[in-house]
C-alpha cells in the first residue's frame, strides 16, 4: 500500500519544520514565514555525484593552487584573486540591479581564454539572452546558453557538453523531481544547492548562483544556502545611479574585506580602477557637515566622504539617522560628546551619511 502524502509546515527564514502552522517560527523568531508544503515518500533513486572514496589525510597531494582569472580586476579582487575551481559562488542582489550581467560578462572573458562555459537560465529564453549579449558585445564560441528548471535534466546536460565553468540564473527557479515542493521552496533550494555543491567539489568545476533578495536585502530561501556555497557576494547600488558595488561578505579562499567597484553603462559593467574618484565626485570645496577621510578596504586605502547634519528636532523623540554607518556607534559617539565635551545633544536630530555608498 502506497503511503500517504502529508503536509508539514515549513520556516522560510530559517527551514523549521512543524506538523501544525504557527504564526512565529520558534527557531528564528520571525513572523508569518510557515508556509504549507505537501510531503511524499522519498524516492530511492540514486543521486548523481553522491560521495567521494575516502582517503587518509597524510596520502592527500596538494597541488598549487590554482584560480582562474577572469580578467575583471574588480571581480577577481573581490574573490581574493580569481575563480577557485570546484567553488560554489552565490550573488544575490537587488531586481534589475545586474546580476545577470555580471556573470555572462564574467562567463564571456573565461570563454575567450578557450574555457567552455555554460548560462543555465530558468527565467529567460535563449533569444532574450541573446539580446542581452548583443548589448553588452558578447560573442566568445564556447559561451553556451540553455534554459531550463529541472536539476536532473540539467544534470544530463553537463554531462553532454562537459562544460569548464557552469552559471544557473536563478537558482530559487532550479527544481528537483525527488521533492514535490513548488520552486524556490526551502526543501527544493536547500536539496538543489546540495547537488549542486557536491557536482562542484567532485569534478572541480566553478558554479555560480544567482540568488534573489527579499525585502529586508537578505537573500531568499533557507539560511542554509549562504552555509552550503563557498562564497556568497552582494551586488548593491542604486538602480537611479550609475554605481554598483559587488561585496563578499563569506569567502572560504580570501578576505571579506575586498569590494569591487563598478559603474553601469549601456555596453555592461566598467571596473573602476579609483573608487575614490566616485566616492569624493561632485563635492563641494568646504562644505560644512562634511569630512574626507581615509579607509582600507581590504588592501588598498579608500577616501571617503562622511556628512553629518545636526539641527532641533521638533519631536518629543529625536532621530538618529545613520546610512552606511553602525547606528551603535553613532549612539556611543554622541553619548562621548554629551559627557566629555559638554555638548547638550538630547534634544536634536543627527543624520549621518556615507557618500557614495560605501558602508
Amino acid at each position: 500500500m502506497a503511503k500517504q502524502k502529508k503536509s508539514i509546515y515549513v520556516c522560510q527564514a530559517c527551514g523549521y519544520q512543524t506538523l501544525k502552522w504557527m504564526g512565529k517560527c520558534p527557531d528564528c523568531g520571525q513572523w508569518n514565514s510557515m508556509v504549507e508544503e505537501v510531503t511524499s515518500p522519498e524516492r530511492k533513486e540514486k543521486r548523481p555525484y553522491s560521495m567521494s572514496e575516502p582517503q587518509a589525510i597524510d596520502n592527500i597531494s596538494l597541488a598549487p593552487e590554482m584560480r582562474l582569472k577572469t580578467d575583471i580586476s574588480e571581480f577577481d579582487r573581490t574573490l581574493g584573486g580569481g575563480v577557485v575551481p570546484g567553488s560554489l559562488v552565490l550573488i544575490g542582489g537587488d531586481p534589475g540591479i545586474g546580476k545577470s550581467t555580471l556573470i555572462l560578462q564574467v562567463l564571456d572573458r573565461l570563454a575567450e581564454h578557450g574555457l567552455r562555459a555554460l548560462y543555465i537560465s530558468g527565467e529567460e529564453s535563449p533569444q532574450q539572452i541573446k539580446l542581452r549579449a548583443e548589448r553588452l558585445a558578447v560573442h566568445a564560441d564556447s559561451l553556451f546558453v540553455i534554459a531550463g528548471t529541472c536539476i536532473e535534466d540539467l544534470f544530463e546536460e553537463l554531462k553532454a557538453l562537459k562544460p569548464d565553468l557552469v552559471a544557473v540564473d536563478s537558482i530559487q527557479t532550479v527544481y528537483t523531481d525527488t521533492i514535490a515542493s513548488a520552486p524556490g521552496s526551502v526543501g527544493q533550494v536547500r536539496e538543489v544547492t546540495a547537488q549542486l555543491m557536491t557536482f562542484a567539489k567532485q569534478s572541480g568545476i566553478p558554479v555560480f548562483l544567482i540568488g534573489h533578495v527579499t525585502k529586508e536585502g537578505a537573500i531568499a530561501g533557507p539560511k542554509v544556502l549562504e552555509h552550503l556555497v563557498d562564497t556568497v557576494l552582494y551586488f548593491e547600488g542604486d538602480r537611479g545611479h550609475v554605481f554598483r558595488i559587488l561585496r563578499a561578505v563569506k569567502n572560504r579562499y580570501g578576505s571579506t574585506n575586498e569590494i569591487g567597484v563598478f559603474e553601469m553603462k549601456d555596453s555592461g559593467l566598467a571596473e573602476v580602477g579609483n573608487p575614490s574618484s566616485i566616492f569624493l565626485e561632485q563635492r563641494p570645496q568646504d562644505a560644512p557637515g562634511s569630512v574626507v577621510i581615509p579607509c582600507l578596504e581590504g588592501t588598498r586605502p579608500v577616501l571617503v566622504e562622511i556628512q553629518a547634519l545636526v539641527g532641533p528636532s521638533p519631536l518629543g523623540m529625536p532621530r538618529r539617522t545613520a546610512v552606511g554607518v553602525d547606528h551603535n556607534r553613532i549612539s556611543l559617539l554622541v553619548a562621548v560628546l554629551a559627557k566629555r565635551m559638554d555638548m547638550q545633544l538630547a534634544d536634536q536630530d543627527i543624520f549621518v551619511n556615507v557618500a557614495g555608498g560605501l558602508r
